[in-house]
């Protein structure tokens, strides 16, 4: 009985040895638990490790701030409009249409990323544009395919996910409030300021292999990831 026990706890500790060992030698790792919801909070987020960072695997899907206040949802162009004039934190789904923030998640404008409340909850942050070179050089040439999910992108654009990031075609808003580019460009906020309306960017496109680093007016709606502090 002793020589039982004795060698199951061995081969347990084998095992875990190996699979840390794994995990290490990997370049890009998953660890998925849960699915990503509305609550804010890390415990409903699945998360990706690229290089030496850490990324939630999937856009944004959340309408409350960390400390529990609701985020605003503009539904119509003339309150999206009027809240990136207010400089004043939006959500919406693409088109309004929540089936598509089940596929691509929420779109935030610059003000909800960025609003003192807190986008992410603790633990998180939305990421800088230093975070996401830092990212683009992790995954070298053709960075954008290596990002790109394998299904959802129109003119045989999808990618091949090697990186495990899964971006998602999940299109924008611009600031007027009119909806642009679903199934052809996958568009997200960085948390740094270019100027006082304009930040930086990143995108990713159907009919190119790259990673593009852009900047738009803050009244805009992209979509977010957040990444491990």
């Amino acid at each position: 009985m002793k020589k039982t026990i004795l060698l199951l706890s061995i081969s347990i500790v084998l095992i875990a040895f190996v699979t840390s060992r794994g995990e290490r030698d990997a370049a890009f790792s998953a660890d998925k638990y849960g699915p990503s919801g509305n609550e804010n909070n890390s415990k409903g987020f699945k998360k990706i490790k690229i290089g030496s960072q850490t990324w939630i695997l999937s856009n944004l899907n959340v309408f409350t701030f960390k400390n529990g206040d609701s985020i605003p949802e503009a539904q119509t162009a003339e309150a999206w409009e009027k809240a990136g004039k207010e400089g004043k934190p939006a959500w919406c789904y693409y088109d309004n249409d929540p089936a598509n923030g089940e596929k691509t998640g929420k779109l935030y404008n610059w003000f909800a990323v960025t609003d003192p409340r807190g986008l992410a909850p603790k633990g998180w942050h939305v990421p800088s544009d230093k975070d996401w070179t830092v990212l683009e050089e992790n995954l070298g040439e053709f960075g954008g395919t290596k990002m790109k999910s394998t299904t959802g992108w129109k003119n045989n654009g999808n990618g091949t996910n090697a990186s495990g990031f899964n971006g998602m075609p999940g299109g924008a808003r611009n600031n007027r409030g009119s909806f642009y580019s679903l199934g052809s460009f996958g568009y997200w906020w960085t948390a740094t300021e270019l100027y006082s309306s304009i930040a930086w960017t990143r995108y990713l496109s159907t009919n190119y292999g790259n990673v593009y680093r852009n900047f738009d007016q803050k009244g805009f709606g992209f979509s977010v990831r957040l990444i491990k502090n």
